[in-house]
């Protein structure tokens, strides 16, 4: 990255040409420091001074929300922090997203942001204020234009008196431009060391090591500088600290309203200027089934005595019904979505050593239901390497004790994803569940969005050990077959680019290769439609962690993802 030494001491600039400030000479007063503060308050006398202490805000004090990775396909996080993409710039340029925190500002104010806060850090920051010699800053690159007051608020909320608020103005106080959000921050510590020019201790704290490399490395240039041409000489001490993350995220319907809100108002623009594209949020299902509750996927885990162990992944949370979006006829057939269902648990089995899983019927036994399975069955638990599907493989299940048997409800739900695309009006609303139009595929034959779901699916049989549990005609099963790849297709590329979405395993964008590392308007550079929703149930969470959702929450740098992308090796 460009230090601003190179800014500062004429050195070429990305573009080839010096670059001075507006008077040609640097005013390092405490008048001019003033300027970059959003505070208005007098600055301590330069001889009182004799450390700095610099607090970054997102992240590092305050836990601020990003896009959420078990909301979002990869490509659109990329898209969502891409100051490019969205006429108001975007996640990180829209307040709304930040006010939109917790339960609001109006709820949030008078509690002072309650939870949202890195306390650790909040209890450093007390402490730099009690030091009478220490200097107290609160360093972000949000722009001053749009978070000057919600800033303000947050931090007055949680009365932390500080000397100074700092925000990325459009221009430095001598009227010069920034390169990118870390020249701005650059150029503002150069501002503070020199103006403070008695202060022999700096401490920066910051939560991305990427940017704390760039002030580690900054500092020691800057010391070099102080030693072969001093200015105020070099500091004893020129620490940066390396702070946990503490990114959060919204409430998921909140976070989806918000984003909406950013399209309708791209949108308004995009209608009246053609160079600009519509957008629309659509979503990605990945399988349509019966949502087990919490309570009750503990209770068939406990019933079928798993082992604990580093090397499973479990399941336990649904029975599904069919991979990708369900057809109309299916759907009818299992009542629509967020129709209740009652089971019950007849055996458990285990196959392989490698896979778990319960089998059950219907309750009353003569409910029409649908599974992907010829027996109904939920899959507990699995081995690393194993395959959901293998457990239609199982012939032999262990009969569940009359007195160890219990039923639970389940909800038809869809385990889904949310992808920004441009509005296409050509596009159907099952076309829409499809992330890239080269790789969708309109299903016939019985699997397009009017077809029927075969023939009947009514439970019946014998109970485990007595004839086998209830079947249904495998004619029923959804088939199987890639999904459209999402990303790449995209007219859109986010920074870290798209990514695999659909039917392939997640997608992957943000910092880097990573998917998820838009942490603050920092990693940006510095160059309506309805959001799906229905009566269904809808899951987010990383639950399902055997199932493919684009990004992962436990992966959040490197290279494309890799695990396997075909919606049948879950079921």
């Amino acid at each position: 990255m460009t230090s601003a030494f190179s800014v500062l001491h004429g050195a070429p600039s990305n573009t080839g040409q010096h670059t001075t400030t507006g008077s040609g000479s640097l005013d390092f007063t405490l008048t001019a420091l003033s300027r970059w503060s959003i505070l208005s308050k007098q600055l301590p006398a330069v001889d009182k001074i004799k450390a700095l202490h610099v607090y970054d805000f997102d992240n590092t004090l305050f836990k601020t929300p990003t896009p959420n990775p078990s909301l979002w396909q990869g490509h659109t996080i990329g898209l969502l922090a891409n100051q490019d993409v969205f006429v108001n710039g975007g996640w990180w340029h829209d307040s709304r997203i930040l006010a939109a925190t917790g339960g609001g500002v109006d709820k949030e104010e008078p509690r002072a942001w309650e939870g949202w806060w890195n306390e650790k850090v909040v209890e450093l920051v007390r402490l730099s204020m009690q030091q009478p010699d220490a200097l107290t800053v609160i360093l972000t690159g949000r722009g001053e234009k749009n978070f000057s007051d919600l800033v303000r608020r947050i931090v007055a909320s949680k009365k932390l008196d500080v000397d100074m608020i700092a925000l990325k103005p459009a221009v430095s106080p001598t009227n010069q431009r920034f390169q990118s959000t870390m020249h701005f921050k650059q150029l503002f510590l150069n501002a503070l060391m020199e103006t403070y020019r008695d202060a022999d201790e700096i401490r920066i704290y910051e939560d991305r090591p990427k940017h704390t490399k760039g002030f580690r490395d900054f500092l020691a240039e800057y010391n070099r500088q102080q030693t072969t041409s001093p200015t105020r000489g070099p500091l004893s001490t020129a620490e940066v600290v390396q702070v946990a993350d503490t990114a959060a995220t919204l409430e998921p319907v909140t976070e989806v309203a918000e984003v909406q809100h950013m399209i309708n108002d791209h949108n308004l623009v995009a209608a009246r200027d053609r160079t600009k594209t519509k957008l629309r949020i659509k979503k990605t299902v990945f399988f349509t089934s019966y949502m087990i509750s919490r309570p009750d996927t503990q209770k068939l885990m406990d019933l079928a005595r798993i082992p604990v162990s580093s090397d499973l992944i479990y399941h336990g949370n649904n029975i599904l019904i069919c991979p990708r979006p369900c057809p109309a006829g299916i759907m009818d057939k299992v009542g629509g979505m967020g129709s209740k269902m009652v089971w019950e648990v007849v055996g458990t089995a285990c196959y392989q050593d490698r896979l778990w899983a319960a089998c059950l019927r219907p309750v009353p036994q003569e409910t029409k239901y649908h599974t992907d399975n010829p027996v109904p069955l939920v899959v507990l638990a699995l081995k690393k390497g194993a395959r959901p599907i293998d457990a239609s493989k199982i012939e032999n299940w262990d009969p569940v004790p009359p007195h160890q048997s219990f039923k639970f409800e389940t909800t038809v739900g869809e385990k889904m994803i949310l992808r920004v695309e441009g509005d296409d009006p050509r596009e159907d609303a099952y076309e829409s569940l499809f992330a890239n139009k080269n790789s969708k595929r309109k299903y016939t034959g019985g699997h397009g969005p009017d077809a029927g779901g075969g023939g009947a699916a009514v439970g019946g049989g014998a109970a485990v050990g007595g004839g086998g549990p209830p079947t249904q005609p495998r004619a029923d099963s959804f088939p199987r077959g890639r999904g459209g790849r999402g990303g790449r297709g995209s007219s859109f590329q986010g920074r870290g680019g798209g990514g695999r979405g659909r039917g392939r395993g997640g997608g992957r964008g943000g910092r880097g290769a990573g998917f998820h590392g838009y942490k603050s308007l920092d990693d940006v550079g510095g160059g309506g439609g309805g959001a799906a929703g229905g009566r269904a149930r809808v899951e987010y969470d990383d639950a399902y962690a055997g199932v493919p959702t684009g990004p992962s929450a436990h992966k959040r740098r490197g290279g494309p993802h890799t695990g396997s992308g075909e919606l049948h090796s879950y079921y």
